[in-house]
């Protein structure tokens, strides 16, 4: 079996769970913006708090889990159960005391920091979004060490076990209880269990439950205290913090809109702006869940297959192949948005859009971006991580600040666009003095180009319904065969 032919496996496989779950969350997106259920407003209110919970889980997770895979690819760990059973306690501990302070100070301030987040009306959602941040933080590690090990299966059960709950609990309250109560047919089920004022705490309850089934399922896989070793602590500290700031800074520059919109538009709307951007941000939804499953299966093989022959032309194949899927997956939504859109059922959200486009060809460059950063994490140089996304994340509150007051989400949009752009191409120059991996340029921007140009010469033409879009399948079938011809073979030979 190929090295390509080995990651794509794994890919699949860490997808089954990641992709699902996201996919998930996509899928709830009709349901929470559905006549009956939230306006715009209140999906916004959503949105916004979620927001804050990407950028506080990479504090809380400290860089650990690339720290994790890349102390324990190390000979003497490699080589001996005992040395990776104090690796796990370690860095499995580092992480539950601080998130666990970090449960117990928002829990009694909670009604403080929603204070401070103009979101007073929502205390309790707080304090349970305060819970399913640290709970998070604290499988972390035993969820990295089911990739380390390379049992993805097992990784994808409990994350798949985690969104059936999710899913259960959320087409019970939302489809069956709230929409029924607010279309007037309640009954004696939904007058026992379902308390219109809970409104949008319903979400972050139903969150909070299904988090807390995966940390049941890992416990008895828990570490002993004893293996605990503080030296090791400051190590994994010292590497993981500067992959702490790079993420603290990245998931600035993937959140950042939707946190600052709330402050930088007028009062009466901006609750609504966040609600319609965040729910056609989703609509992107293709190309982050296969940049999610990717990074799962591929940092791991990166660090694994590193002192391979030919390891960087592997690593160069590899970006062809990203960028090739990607620009399909962005080819999908695009030439069929007229169709996806209604994944969005209330029409008061889709004059957003617009913005679709724009985020998804920003994913793209994330995704470049993520695959460049083999060579700084195989050279022990996360600081350069840690710059390239400080830059990064100075752009995008550069750009944040001077467009959203002029053009509100839009301008958010190309600030996102513009910001991963640049990563993209500072780390490729910067990377290619110090490990320099034969990327394929002129392709990778080819794939990008042919699918930007196919999808604006397809809205170019004239035609309605069935002749649309069979045109526009045409289109996707011949990028996709030409795909294959170019990228698979190298795939599965």
């Amino acid at each position: 079996m190929s090295a390509l032919r080995k990651l794509a496996g794994q890919t699949v496989i860490y997808g089954i769970s990641s992709i699902v779950a996201r996919f998930v969350n996509f899928l709830l997106v009709p349901l929470y913006t559905s006549q009956y259920v939230f306006e715009p407003a209140e999906y916004g209110v959503v949105t916004a708090l979620y927001s804050w919970t990407a950028l506080l889980n990479v504090v809380l997770t400290f860089g650990m889990e690339t720290t994790f895979f890349r102390f324990a690819a190390k000979d003497h760990v490699r080589n001996n159960p005992d040395e990776g059973q104090v690796l796990y306690a370690t860095a499995t501990w580092g992480l539950f005391f601080p998130a666990l302070a970090f449960m117990l100070l928002g829990g009694v301030f909670a009604a403080d920091i929603a204070d401070g987040l103009h979101f007073g009306a929502y205390a309790s959602s707080v304090g349970m979004l305060v819970a399913i941040i640290g709970i998070d933080a604290i499988t972390a590690v035993p969820m990295a060490r089911l990739r380390q090990q390379g049992r993805p299966w097992k990784y994808a059960s409990i994350n798949l076990l985690s969104v059936v709950v999710n899913v259960l609990l959320s087409v019970f309250f939302f489809l069956y209880c709230m929409k029924r109560y607010n279309m007037g047919r309640s009954d004696a089920l939904i007058e026992a269990v379902y308390d219109p004022a809970f409104g949008v705490g319903y979400v972050f309850a139903i969150n909070l439950v299904s988090t807390a089934v995966k940390l049941l399922v890992l416990l008895p896989a828990w570490p002993s205290f004893r293996g605990f070793n503080k030296d090791l602590l400051r190590a994994l500290l010292a590497f993981g913090a500067p992959l702490m700031i790079a993420g603290l800074a990245g998931m600035v520059n993937e959140t950042a809109d939707r946190v600052i919109l709330k402050y930088l538009l007028p009062a009466d709307i901006a609750d609504s702006e966040i609600g319609i951007y965040g729910a056609c941000y989703k609509l992107a939804v293709l190309i982050t869940l296969f940049i999610q499953a990717f990074r799962m299966g591929a940092e791991p093989f990166f660090f694994n297959h590193a002192k391979e022959k030919d390891s960087r032309r592997t690593f160069a194949r590899i970006m062809n192949v990203f960028v090739a899927v990607c620009m399909a997956a962005f080819l999908v939504v695009m030439l069929f948005l007229d169709l996806f859109k209604w994944f969005i059922p209330n029409p008061a959200y889709h004059v957003g859009l617009r913005v679709v486009p724009i985020l998804m060809l920003a994913n793209v460059f994330l995704g470049i971006y993520y695959n460049q950063s083999v060579w700084y994490k195989l050279t022990d140089r996360p600081r350069v991580g840690s710059t390239i996304s400080l830059i990064g994340a100075a752009i995008t509150i550069v750009l944040l600040l001077v467009l959203i007051p002029a053009f509100g989400y839009l301008g958010a949009a190309w600030a996102t666009f513009i910001c991963y752009a640049s990563m993209a191409a500072i780390s490729y120059l910067w990377g290619q003095r110090h490990y320099p991996i034969p990327y394929n340029v002129s392709r990778i921007l080819g794939y990008m180009a042919f699918g930007v140009l196919a999808w604006w010469g397809c809205e170019q033409l004239p035609l309605a319904g069935v002749m649309k879009y069979g045109v526009r399948a045409i289109v996707l079938t011949a990028y996709l065969s030409a795909l294959w011809k170019v990228e698979g073979r190298g795939v599965v030979s």
